[in-house]
């Protein structure tokens, strides 16, 4: 909790004010944020300065390890995140390549599980990974990518939190997860909780002990429209103590994660929290 106030008081007292074009609105914005998350030993990093909404975040997981690519799937498993960017991008709307209501094209976890090859054929990246780390191999590639460039113009929205690289030291799995553009006080908490869950889930499914998961982050930014809500709402509370996440041990393989896991199977214990905060959504 520390870190994401941190990085908040520091974009507000040395960000530059930068025009984004795609959403038509200034962001203050700092260049290269770090943090990392105590999985070994629990230490959830949720926001407690403010309500976080924890379950979407781990749905929006989901789905990205599921490979979805319609915003409808994500609404059944517990998110509407993608509902906007879906169906709302008016770049995304007006493209050939859109199959109609809630698709959100090859974005985020298509690219995941169904990486197109030249040959024509399908690479899983995923699933590489996860029977590597199962027999205790790490080709220091055990790298999950989102980031396909020759396939931007098929998708709503190019990846943020973009790849993660898994990383084998003895038994322990350690995470390294690279975002290219958060929105810090919107965004930000989702992929705090999605870095710290993947490690602890994908620990949980090959055998192995979660050590540290490690985020970097290149633009970090807040937009015009929420920087007072942050300065003098948010950053005037005091954070409490970190909670605990439970993940359902009868998780065992890739595919129980494709099947029948719910956000019934995780459980955060502990959560104290201020009251909610709304943030205005750029889409």
């Amino acid at each position: 909790m520390q870190q994401y106030l941190a990085l908040c008081q520091h974009i507000i007292d040395q960000g530059v004010w930068v025009e984004n074009r795609r959403t038509g609105k200034k962001c203050l914005t700092v260049v290269n944020a770090d943090f990392s998350y105590d999985v070994a030993n629990n230490q959830f990093p949720i926001i407690t300065t403010r309500k976080s909404f924890w379950k979407a975040a781990i749905a929006e997981l989901l789905g990205y390890l599921r490979g979805y690519d319609n915003a409808a799937d994500f609404r059944k498993l517990g998110t509407k995140s993608w509902d906007a960017n879906a169906n709302q991008n008016e770049y995304w709307l007006n493209n050939s390549a859109r199959k109609g209501k809630d698709d959100m094209g090859r974005v985020y976890g298509v690219q995941g599980r169904s990486w197109l090859k030249p040959d024509g054929s399908r690479l899983d990246q995923l699933r590489k990974i996860v029977d590597n780390l199962s027999k205790g191999d790490d080709d220091r590639s055990e790298i999950l990518t989102f980031y396909n460039p020759g396939e931007f113009d098929l998708g709503c929205l190019r990846p943020c939190m973009h790849t993660h690289t898994f990383s084998l030291l003895g038994d322990t799995l350690l995470l390294t997860s690279y975002q290219r553009s958060c929105d810090v006080p919107l965004g930000l908490n989702f992929n705090q909780i999605q870095v710290f869950t993947l490690l602890a889930l994908i620990a949980q499914i090959t055998g192995k002990t979660p050590g540290i998961a490690y985020h970097k982050i290149v633009n970090a930014h807040i937009y015009e429209d929420q920087l007072k809500l942050m300065q003098t709402v948010q950053l005037k509370r005091n954070p409490f103590d970190p909670p605990k996440l439970h993940i359902n041990c009868d998780i065992k393989t890739l595919e129980d994660i494709e099947t029948w896991v719910t956000l019934d199977d995780f459980k955060v214990e502990g959560y104290r929290h201020h009251d909610p905060i709304v943030y205005p959504f750029s889409v």
